[in-house]
């Protein structure tokens, strides 16, 4: 691979765009790879992959996701994992008939399950996972 100046993408020896053609990896931090575990695979429903010491690595429809475990999580206040819905209503009942709560912000129009609408029409709620990480639910319109 060669560098390349800002503003130019990314390319190998060949001249292929390396990040477009490659693919993404999420992480997450947890100070509890069990709890973490426990959450991500028994309320969420994503198959794990591998775990060892240092993390838990899912398929979350595709894409990898890697909960890591550190010290001490900082909580940036905005979301770090989201997923496309096609229903919002079942993907939000479903997840609080396994013990989810839905996020209620001051100053957003929420309906009582957490969920706003955005202008466009999109539908988004927010919820977090036993490390404070916030996680998100959006269906588009």
């Amino acid at each position: 691979m060669r560098h390349t100046e800002v503003g130019q993408p990314f390319v190998d020896a060949e001249g292929s765009n390396v990040l477009a053609t490659s693919d993404m990896i999420a992480f997450a931090p947890t100070t509890d790879l069990a709890r973490a575990r426990s959450f991500y695979e028994s309320t969420l429903g994503l198959p794990i992959v591998d775990e060892n010491a240092y993390a838990c690595v899912f398929d979350a429809h595709g894409t990898m996701l890697r909960i890591t475990a550190v010290a001490e999580v900082a909580h940036p206040g905005y979301t770090v994992l989201g997923w496309r819905v096609t229903d919002m209503s079942e993907a939000v009942s479903g997840l609080e008939s396994l013990g989810v709560v839905f996020a209620l912000y001051d100053g957003m129009e929420q309906d009582a399950h957490g969920v706003w609408t955005t202008p466009n029409g999109d539908r988004i709620a927010w919820f977090t996972d036993p490390d404070g990480n916030v996680l998100s639910l959006t269906e588009f319109r």
